[in-house]
């Protein structure tokens, strides 16, 4: 077979790991697309089993046995399959999937010790991970996006993988693979701006009649105000904290000292640019007024927010 014989797939990112079993499968069939694929798991298996399933079949033909949960094996179990790890069978490819941690790892352990191949399938936490993923799925599919329009579709979507890797297929698909903000606004609209960051970035950067388009949409999809306000005083402080850093600081010095993220402060400061000390600080007056009329009932919100928005644009100028 043109694949190794022992495959360990550890992680606990589900996503991931399907990917990783369907694509040695892929790579076997390649070679025989009659093969058979066989799922196991260990509350199924009965001792012998594994040497069973591995025997010369009077047939003929391959096997991919695909061992699920296998932290769940037990001693025994575990020991059949490092058995038949030392001396696995032409025509059978094993794979077995694990969560990691340790529960089970005597049997990655063994396995590693034994050199099967290994692929490595963690949980994908960070921020910046879920930016790699998006741009790697773009890329993948035949498209391109910035880190940015990565930024803004994990926003518009949220953060699990597998809608994130529907999202840019069909982004792809959709727009011959160039993806920028505005199609990330089109095909997402409605889900992108409820979050009121859109409303705060479009503000920060000037763009008066986008940062009201945004608004509205938000407070037409059920958005709380005071949610809309509180993105504002977020951006809006983000611009204070790295504008008044000290010159020469940065990276992750920066990052700690401010309490945020090195993406972040690298978005501020492109963001700082037409902005004045000055201006800074009525753009904090706006919206601590915002705050206060929105919190204390303002009879209309919508319009408190609409006034907000525009005295932050203008306070850029």
């Amino acid at each position: 077979m043109s694949v190794e014989s022992i495959i360990l797939v550890v992680g606990d990112e589900e996503l991931l790991v399907d990917r990783a079993v369907a694509d040695v499968v892929a790579s076997v069939r390649a070679g025989d697309p009659e093969i058979e694929v066989i799922d196991l798991a260990p509350g199924a298996l009965e001792p012998g089993r594994i040497s069973e399933l591995t025997s010369p079949s009077l047939f003929g033909g391959g096997k991919v046995l695909v061992l699920r949960s296998a932290q769940d094996l037990g001693k025994d179990l575990t020991a059949e399959v490092l058995r038949y790890a030392k001396a696995p069978a032409e025509d059978t490819v094993l794979i077995a999937v694990h969560p990691g941690g340790a529960k089970g790892k005597a049997l990655v352990d063994g396995l590693t010790k034994l050199k099967a191949r290994k692929i490595a399938c963690p949980k994908v936490t960070k921020a910046g991970e879920r930016v790699d993923f998006v741009r790697n799925e773009i890329r993948r599919a035949g498209g391109k996006i910035s880190a940015d329009g990565a930024r803004g579709l994990i926003e518009a979507v949220g953060n699990d993988l597998r809608e994130l890797a529907a999202a840019c297929s069909q982004l792809v698909a959709d727009t011959g693979g160039k993806i920028d903000d505005a199609a990330i606004a089109r095909y997402y609209r409605g889900r992108a701006e409820v979050s009121g960051f859109t409303v705060a970035d479009k503000a920060i950067e000037g763009q008066l009649a986008e940062a009201l388009e945004q608004l509205r949409w938000a407070l037409a999809t059920g958005v709380a105000p005071v949610l809309i306000v509180s993105a504002l005083a977020q951006g809006v402080r983000g611009l204070a904290k790295v504008g008044g850093a000290p010159r020469g600081a940065r990276g992750a010095a920066l990052a700690k000292d401010l309490g945020m993220p090195p993406w972040k402060i690298d978005r501020v400061q492109k963001q700082l640019r037409g902005w004045s000390g000055d201006g800074v600080a009525r753009a904090l007056t706006a919206v601590a007024e915002a705050d206060e009329a929105v919190k204390g009932g303002a009879a209309d919100p919508a319009y408190a927010l609409e006034r907000t928005v525009a005295r932050i644009v203008a306070a850029r100028g």
